[in-house]
């Protein structure tokens, strides 16, 4: 026997009846986007690796350690592409936005659902294949709509069924209120260099920023005694702060501000926030975005702003596991018994109509090549199903130019014999049937 093959770690499959969730998910967003006329946009998986490490940014530990890049083969010159599996899906609408020339007639509200790909130590709600759910507003620099993608998101929670959580908000400024605070913030860690571990030394002259992100407890009173921030913004990023949290205080919006909250990507200014559960352990960031208004110029498009944020699906799925009015399997209406194989091409034809007619119905099928297996047989497949009805195919019913139609879900028959009965060439009445 050949060598049992599995699937990559950290990258899952989606079974039914799993799958399910996800498909209810993602309609719930569909619907969700466009009440906000938030469009569809999709985008490749592969990218340049450039494109993130520009995008991301170079000392970030998502294009330093986690991003699954190669060299593609060679082409007819010689020449190797440097490609990446797309880590996160920012960095790439802004690369389509910016080489479409999207923003030529105004700004533009996107939505993107699908997979990233990062090499983590897969964890609980963390995964090396994972899903994102992202909305990103491009072209538009007003605190109103960093605003209205919070409350898209807050929509979103509440058309999940989803309380149990907070939103967490903070504001980087500006590229020349962050080299303000950058100095102070080394001179800070390095009066404090005994204090910090080797990932915050190494980031102490890079990246400090970032050291404030840091979930080691031991660093807990060093970081939270260093500068903050918010104290070296200028009047324009205080009134844009302010702005924000006018507007949510006014839509009812609970917020909290973090002082602490930096994000994880170079790209971002002004607004961040974040919504977070105490329900996932260490993974309990559910959603994540803010403000990159220069970004676009920094991937060589015309300079223009731009909010956005993007949720994990796995993780926002396992807060819904509990709940009773997440549709795990739609039943079939009906699954259709077929006695011999002989009857078949009548009932493919009938069955087919039906699902025109947008009935759900399964069709029983043989496992062996010899017939269609026992009649008991198939209504212990029928029962199983979820079915409301049994479709009976027999040869005397099929004499008649009938169908029989059995209720599975009930204790008697609720149907009169009349009812019972159906005629194939009379789809529409039967039909109406089957949804009762």
């Amino acid at each position: 026997m050949a060598e049992k093959l599995t699937a990559v770690k950290g990258m899952n499959d989606i079974l039914p009846p799993d799958s399910a969730r996800w498909e209810w998910l993602e309609d719930k967003v569909r619907v969700l986007m466009g009440r906000y006329a938030y469009r569809n946009i999709r985008t490749p998986i592969l990218e340049h690796t450039q494109l993130f490490v520009r995008g991301i940014g170079e000392v970030t530990d998502i294009v330093e350690k986690e991003m699954y890049s190669f060299e593609d083969r060679a082409d007819k010159n010689g020449a190797h592409d440097h490609l990446t599996m797309r880590p996160e899906n920012t960095a790439s609408v802004v690369r389509a936005v910016t080489e479409h020339n999207m923003l030529y007639d105004g700004g533009k509200r996107l939505y993107y659902m699908g997979p990233m790909f990062r090499r983590e130590r897969p964890q609980r709600g963390r995964y090396r294949q994972f899903h994102q759910i992202g909305a990103e507003a491009l072209g538009f620099a007003g605190a109103e709509v960093d605003a209205e993608l919070i409350l898209l998101a807050v929509a979103l929670w509440k058309e999940l069924g989803l309380s149990d959580w907070r939103l967490e908000i903070n504001s980087l400024g500006q590229p020349e209120e962050r080299a303000q605070h950058r100095a102070q913030l080394i001179a800070h860690f390095e009066q404090n260099a005994d204090l910090l571990d080797e990932e915050a030394r190494r980031r102490l002259h890079s990246n400090p920023l970032r050291i404030l992100d840091s979930k080691n407890p031991a660093m807990k009173a060093v970081i939270e005694s260093a500068p903050r921030l918010i104290d070296f913004l200028g009047v324009p990023s205080l009134a844009h702060f302010e702005s924000l949290k006018t507007i949510l205080d006014a839509n009812g919006i609970a917020w909290t501000l973090n002082h602490r909250l930096v994000r994880g990507l170079d790209y971002y200014n002004l607004t961040v926030f974040e919504f977070v559960t105490d329900r996932l352990g260490a993974q309990g960031t559910i959603c994540a975005g803010g403000r990159y208004d220069y970004l676009i110029e920094q991937m060589g498009g015309k300079p223009a702003p731009a909010v956005g944020w993007a949720l994990g699906v796995e993780r926002v799925l396992e807060l819904l596991k509990g709940q009773t009015d997440v549709v795990v399997t739609p039943a079939p209406d009906a699954y259709a018994v077929i006695a011999e194989s002989s009857a078949l091409p009548a009932a493919s034809v009938a069955l087919q109509a039906l699902r025109a007619a947008g009935i759900r119905v399964q069709m029983h099928g043989s496992t062996t090549a010899d017939g269609m297996g026992s009649m008991k047989s198939q209504f212990k497949k029928a029962d199983g199903s979820g079915a409301r009805f049994a479709l009976i195919f027999g040869a005397d019913e099929l004499a008649q130019g009938c169908v029989a139609v059995k209720p599975l879900r009930s204790g008697k028959s609720d149907l009169t014999p009349s009812q019972s009965l159906q005629r194939l060439d009379d789809i529409a009445a039967w039909s109406d049937t089957l949804r009762s």
